[in-house]
Protein backbone atom coordinates (compact mmCIF):
# COMPACT_ATOMS: atom_id res chain seq x y z
CA UNK A 1 0.00 0.00 0.00
CA UNK A 2 0.97 3.60 -0.86
CA UNK A 3 0.32 7.14 0.35
CA UNK A 4 -0.32 9.53 -2.20
CA UNK A 5 1.67 12.10 -2.64
CA UNK A 6 0.65 14.15 -5.37
CA UNK A 7 -2.58 15.34 -3.50
CA UNK A 8 -2.26 18.28 -1.16
CA UNK A 9 -0.81 17.37 2.81
CA UNK A 10 -3.70 15.29 4.31
CA UNK A 11 -3.84 15.13 8.05
CA UNK A 12 -2.49 12.36 9.91
CA UNK A 13 -6.10 11.13 10.56
CA UNK A 14 -7.03 11.60 7.27
CA UNK A 15 -4.59 9.48 6.10
CA UNK A 16 -4.79 6.88 8.94
CA UNK A 17 -8.88 6.48 7.36
CA UNK A 18 -7.45 6.38 4.23
CA UNK A 19 -5.11 2.99 5.28
CA UNK A 20 -7.80 1.79 7.43
CA UNK A 21 -9.94 2.05 4.68
CA UNK A 22 -7.83 -0.24 2.38
CA UNK A 23 -6.96 -3.16 5.30
CA UNK A 24 -10.90 -3.11 5.83
CA UNK A 25 -11.62 -3.50 2.06
CA UNK A 26 -8.84 -6.07 1.80
CA UNK A 27 -10.22 -7.91 4.97
CA UNK A 28 -13.91 -7.80 3.92
CA UNK A 29 -13.19 -9.41 0.24
CA UNK A 30 -10.84 -11.72 1.37
CA UNK A 31 -12.38 -12.66 4.72
CA UNK A 32 -15.74 -11.44 4.84
CA UNK A 33 -14.73 -8.97 8.07
CA UNK A 34 -14.30 -5.46 8.22
CA UNK A 35 -12.26 -2.94 10.25
CA UNK A 36 -13.87 0.63 10.82
CA UNK A 37 -11.98 3.93 11.95
CA UNK A 38 -13.76 5.18 15.51
CA UNK A 39 -11.20 7.56 16.60
CA UNK A 40 -7.96 8.97 16.50
CA UNK A 41 -6.47 10.17 20.43
CA UNK A 42 -2.75 11.52 20.28
CA UNK A 43 -1.23 8.05 19.33
CA UNK A 44 -3.90 5.53 19.95
CA UNK A 45 -5.81 4.43 17.33
CA UNK A 46 -9.52 3.38 18.19
CA UNK A 47 -11.34 0.82 15.59
CA UNK A 48 -14.31 -1.64 15.76
CA UNK A 49 -14.20 -4.59 13.82
CA UNK A 50 -17.31 -6.02 12.10
CA UNK A 51 -18.58 -8.80 10.39
CA UNK A 52 -16.56 -12.28 10.40
CA UNK A 53 -14.28 -10.54 12.51
CA UNK A 54 -16.63 -10.50 15.68
CA UNK A 55 -16.11 -13.70 17.71
CA UNK A 56 -13.30 -14.91 15.23
CA UNK A 57 -10.13 -16.94 17.23
CA UNK A 58 -8.26 -15.00 15.05
CA UNK A 59 -8.84 -11.05 15.43
CA UNK A 60 -6.40 -10.32 17.49
CA UNK A 61 -3.68 -11.67 14.97
CA UNK A 62 -5.86 -9.92 12.52
CA UNK A 63 -5.36 -6.71 14.25
CA UNK A 64 -1.98 -6.76 15.82
CA UNK A 65 -0.63 -7.89 12.43
CA UNK A 66 -2.85 -6.64 9.25
CA UNK A 67 -4.35 -3.68 11.03
CA UNK A 68 -1.29 -2.56 13.38
CA UNK A 69 1.38 -3.70 10.94
CA UNK A 70 0.23 -1.99 8.17
CA UNK A 71 -0.44 1.36 10.22
CA UNK A 72 3.09 1.23 12.02
CA UNK A 73 4.71 0.95 8.34
CA UNK A 74 3.78 4.82 8.21
CA UNK A 75 3.45 5.99 11.73
CA UNK A 76 5.16 3.71 13.74
CA UNK A 77 4.16 5.24 17.10
CA UNK A 78 0.31 4.48 16.97
CA UNK A 79 -1.16 2.42 19.05
CA UNK A 80 -3.89 0.25 17.88
CA UNK A 81 -7.17 -0.96 20.28
CA UNK A 82 -10.40 -2.53 19.24
CA UNK A 83 -13.63 -1.02 20.69
CA UNK A 84 -16.57 -2.72 20.79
Amino acid sequence: MTLEHNHPIHSKEEQIKGLLEQVSAYIEHYHGGSVEFISLDGDILSVRVGGACLGCSRLSETLQGWVAGTIRQFFPEIQVVSVE
